[in-house]
């Protein structure tokens, strides 16, 4: 079935009796119309159903408002609960995401295929792409702006949290309860935030003279969580888990509870890092680190309109602190 006609300005210029640019001024803000002419093009829109063509207009150098959106990985609840976030306050800024799940190569394939809209900018979470899409977008011009990841390009924006802080702040909690058998489980190996928020723990053991007794890698998952905290027990002894998110945190806890005979916290402590809203759950109540959703989605914001508004400026870093969340667990 062939696809109806789209009312085109051309179709409303002739039946409010006025030029075709006369139809563009009316539909852009600030534009000089005289007021009549205004009226008579705005009440035959209405009745047509004509709504500007954006991608057109992009053709003239204006904004499209739409935004591309990698969201990361939909294992991770923090990745889910940032996608929710951005896309609201993206949508109340008059923006418009387009938003593709996931990471590694079908995930660049996808997004290689989204730049050939007219973006305004793409927002990326953590390290869902490669080199290759952000040089790309270089080279169409098309903004970058990176959420929990920091790379230092012309017209790339970064916001992150200190990651590295925030396992040295649960660490230094838990030695001052007296905790010495520290064991880490990661994200992906290779990963930035897998490999900080890590040193964040060895880092400050090694200021008293310890050393990580485990660590093991996972995907940021609460089924990884569990498989990792099997693997660590069957080979040593542990009083202390730092986990490099709260889905493998959650995991590993629901493996101590209820496929061990050690007592969460009497026997282990345990500490997430993100602060979803699962994690304040009766059921988990786990003490976390806060990766504040809130103030990162309110400086990717900011950032992309300050980009947008000056687009040759150069890139900005946005660190965030973290903030450790005492619940039950530790």
């Amino acid at each position: 079935m062939q696809r109806l006609k789209r009312v085109t300005a051309a179709d409303v210029a002739e039946a409010a009796g006025v030029s075709r640019s006369a139809v563009s001024r009316a539909f852009t803000p600030g534009a000089y119309l005289d007021a009549d002419k205004k009226e008579r093009v705005l009440a035959a829109a209405f009745k047509l159903g004509y709504r500007p063509n954006a991608l057109a207009a992009s053709l003239q150098g204006a904004r499209t408002n739409l935004v591309g959106v990698v969201s990361g990985k939909r294992s991770n609840p923090y990745d889910g609960e940032w996608i929710v976030r951005l896309v609201a306050e993206l949508n109340a800024a008059d923006k418009w995401p387009i938003v593709l799940g996931g990471n590694g190569a079908d995930t660049e394939q996808d997004v290689f295929s989204v730049l050939h809209y007219p973006l305004d900018a793409l927002i990326v979470r953590g390290g869902s792409v490669g080199p290759a899409v952000i040089e790309n977008c270089s080279k169409l011009n098309i903004p970058v702006i990176l959420s929990g990841r920091v790379l230092e390009a012309p017209r790339i924006d970064c916001v992150y949290t200190g990651n590295h802080r925030g396992t040295e702040l649960a660490t230094d909690m838990l030695l001052k309860k007296g905790r010495r058998k520290f064991a880490f489980i990661g994200g992906p190996a290779g990963w930035n935030s897998a490999q900080e928020r890590q040193t964040g723990v060895s880092d400050r053991l090694a200021q008293e003279g310890l050393d990580l007794l485990a660590v093991r890698n996972a995907d940021y998952s609460f089924e990884g969580g569990a498989d990792a905290i099997a693997s660590i027990l069957a080979e040593t002894e542990i009083d202390a888990l730092v986990c490099g998110n709260d889905a493998m945190a959650m995991g590993a806890l629901s493996y101590l509870r209820h496929q061990t005979d050690l007592d969460v916290p009497e026997d282990v402590s345990v500490v997430g890092f993100d602060d979803i809203a699962m994690a304040a759950w009766p059921d988990f109540d786990l003490t976390t680190v806060r990766n504040p959703q809130d103030a990162t989605v309110f400086e990717i914001l900011r950032l992309l309109e300050s980009r947008l508004s000056n687009p040759d400026k150069p890139g900005e870093i946005s660190r965030l602190e973290p903030e450790l969340v005492l619940r039950s667990t530790h």
